[in-house]
């Protein structure tokens, strides 16, 4: 990075270089029309070859992109062509070289998942947002809960349970009445869905440096299935799950309207 002056404060602020944007898109007609349009106005090139990677969509596509390019350390900034965008810049063609020169960083962990199923294979995979245990039948699921080697539940009986991110924390996560997490607090939501007992039990916070252990009760008759993200895996026995902090993910955001800004923002109904 190099410093500049800013025009309105007088502060020196640092600013990335930009030479080559690489854009992806979501599959939509609007989004691909954009995409056609920011091409031929900026250049592109190959995202794995670019200083940043401008994504168009919504927050579906952010995570699909953050997973498909996770291990290639570039920096992506998202522009809102989809529904909500809490992960995304609202979309402007116009400076936009500047505008993701300028962008401040959001640095994300994902958490990994190591899920074993009952016929001894195991499914291991990233989530950004959550991983979730989730009933597959009438029936509650009954999970205990070990954190750190250490049974903190014995028995959750439950539609299911999820750790989330703080990144993660406003999504599936709040929805199930989860805590909604500052990003650089170091810590993760566990949260219970529909918990029927103990009936009061609304969750826990953890250090982010917690390892998380669910294993399957009555799985028989109970079964359950895991998700991280988009990859899932059925008739599971055992989930770990633990904070990835080997992998970084950075996040571009406009100054003006940061992600930090916008999850404190969310804690006020704002």
């Amino acid at each position: 990075m190099a410093a500049m002056v800013d025009a309105e404060g007088g502060r020196a602020r640092a600013t990335r270089v930009v030479r080559r944007m690489g854009f992806v898109a979501a599959a939509d007609a609007q989004a691909q029309d954009e995409l056609r349009r920011l091409e031929a106005r900026y250049g592109t090139c190959a995202p794995v070859e670019a200083d940043a990677i401008v994504a168009l969509g919504g927050d579906g596509f952010m995570l699909s992109t953050l997973h498909r390019y996770l291990t290639q350390a570039v920096p992506i900034y998202g522009m809102n062509q989809g529904t909500v965008g809490f992960l995304m810049n609202d979309f402007r063609a116009e400076d936009l070289i500047e505008r993701v020169a300028r962008a401040t960083e959001a640095t994300l962990h994902p958490l990994r998942m190591h899920a074993t199923t009952d016929d001894g294979s195991v499914l291991e995979a990233l989530a950004i947002n959550e991983v979730s245990m989730l009933r597959q039948s009438r029936q509650a699921a009954k999970i205990r809960i070990s954190v750190d080697g250490v049974v903190r539940l014995e028995e959750l009986a439950c539609d299911g349970v999820l750790v989330s991110t703080p990144a993660g924390s406003t999504a599936y996560n709040l929805s199930a009445h989860g805590p909604i997490i500052p990003l650089r607090s170091s810590l993760l939501a566990l949260t219970p869905v529909s918990a029927f007992r103990p009936r009061r039990w609304r969750g826990a916070l953890l250090s982010s440096h917690s390892r998380v252990r669910f294993e399957v009760l009555e799985r028989a008759k109970r079964p359950v299935n895991a998700v991280a993200d988009d990859a899932e895996a059925r008739d599971v026995v055992q989930v770990d799950v633990a904070e990835d902090r080997t992998i970084t993910l950075t996040l571009l955001f406009d100054r003006d309207h940061p992600l930090e800004e916008r999850v404190l923002r969310e804690q006020f109904g704002v």
